[in-house]
């Protein structure tokens, strides 16, 4: 078969004839020839399998600088590399499906139909919150916070670890005493994150201070009768209900993104030496979106926040039987933490615990 028209080639490729004129001039996918005479572009017919992966590609909606870098790759790697982009689609997919459960659980409570239907039972919290440097440590980094509406933990990082937690919780603590209203919520979230991530720039500063300085930031809000999550970073929020226990929020690490792009098991991952490299954290010059969402409370739910000196070094049962066992939020962090100390105490470990109570009438 000779050379094929740019019209045959568009057809047989599935490309439009403006497509293939785009790619040839970005270098992705040159015809075979160009008629010196007409400029009218032909193709070889061994060149449609190309242009065939690229307009499947582009039906994922991979961007032509990452479509040119996997049509460049061997078969193996090419699908490793399809495998990654579709894992970060799913999880830019989940994030925006959680803003969207937000805003529609945010907005059905402005809703007078919605809210009117039944009358809440009263609900309150109690709480205890602990912080400890642990065993190998020089220093304690985690700043740890737990009040009448505002739970928090943060792990530093970096020659001013301590300070930047600190600072990023100390942003929150307004929160305690700040009346908001119903419809400002997703407001304010978004305001706290700011205030928090400067305040974090600030104490960074610039020179050698700010190399690798940062904090993860995991935090709620409670609003009487729901708790608002804000999460970056990989300390963690857990919720025991009904017995069960679950973890609410996502790690923001590398070693998590490969295991949700399928490149390593969760086995693997607990024991990859770098299990604990952030993808984004409150620092300069990290990514510093957060996971956002509400979460209904109901009587008898207990909470723990922590960072991952307790998550990476005590076994999820064990936290799930000190939490289901220990009645007290006070005795319960104190556990946890021996727990973690016990199990070498590689890292500075914190917890929060709250308990959801019916409030008397």
């Amino acid at each position: 078969m000779g050379l094929l028209t740019i019209g045959a080639f568009a057809k047989a490729s599935r490309l439009s004839p403006k497509a293939l004129r785009l790619y040839d001039e970005l270098g992705l996918l040159p015809p075979a020839r160009v008629d010196p005479v007409t400029g009218y572009r032909l193709y070889a017919p061994d060149q449609l399998d190309q242009a065939r992966l690229v307009a499947w590609l582009r039906r994922l909606g991979m961007p032509l600088a990452r479509i040119q870098h996997v049509c460049a790759l061997d078969a193996g790697p090419a699908g490793q590399e399809v495998r990654a982009f579709w894992a970060q689609v799913e999880a830019d997919t989940a994030a925006r499906r959680d803003l969207a459960t937000f805003l529609i659980d945010h907005l059905s409570r402005k809703d007078p139909a919605m809210s009117s239907t039944a009358k809440s039972k009263s609900l309150g919290i109690r709480f205890a919150v602990l912080s400890d440097k642990g065993l190998v440590r020089e220093s304690n980094q985690d700043t740890a916070y737990a009040g009448s509406r505002l739970l928090a933990v943060a792990d530093g990082c970096g020659s001013q670890g301590a300070p930047a937690s600190a600072a990023a919780i100390d942003a929150l603590k307004h929160l305690e005493t700040e009346s908001i209203p119903a419809g400002n919520l997703l407001n304010v979230l978004e305001d706290v994150i700011e205030q928090a991530r400067q305040a974090v720039h600030d104490v960074a500063g610039t020179g050698s201070a700010s190399e690798g300085t940062g904090t993860t930031l995991t935090a709620m809000l409670w609003t009487g009768s729901q708790l608002a999550l804000v999460h970056i970073g990989d300390s963690r929020v857990y919720l025991l209900r009904g017995g069960e226990l679950f973890q609410i929020t996502h790690d923001h690490t590398m070693v998590q993104s490969m295991v949700d792009e399928g490149r390593l098991s969760p086995e693997e991952a607990a024991s990859h030496p770098q299990r604990s490299l952030l993808v984004r954290a409150l620092g300069p010059g990290a990514d510093t979106n957060p996971d956002m969402r509400l979460h209904d409370a109901q009587g008898e739910d207990r909470y723990l926040l922590c960072s991952d000196g307790l998550s990476t070094v005590v076994p999820t049962q064990e936290i799930h039987r000190v939490l289901s066992e220990i009645t007290e939020p006070e005795q319960a962090v104190r556990e946890l933490v021996a727990l973690a100390n016990a199990s070498g105490g590689p890292d500075n470990v914190s917890c929060v615990v709250a308990d959801v109570m019916e409030l008397q009438q």
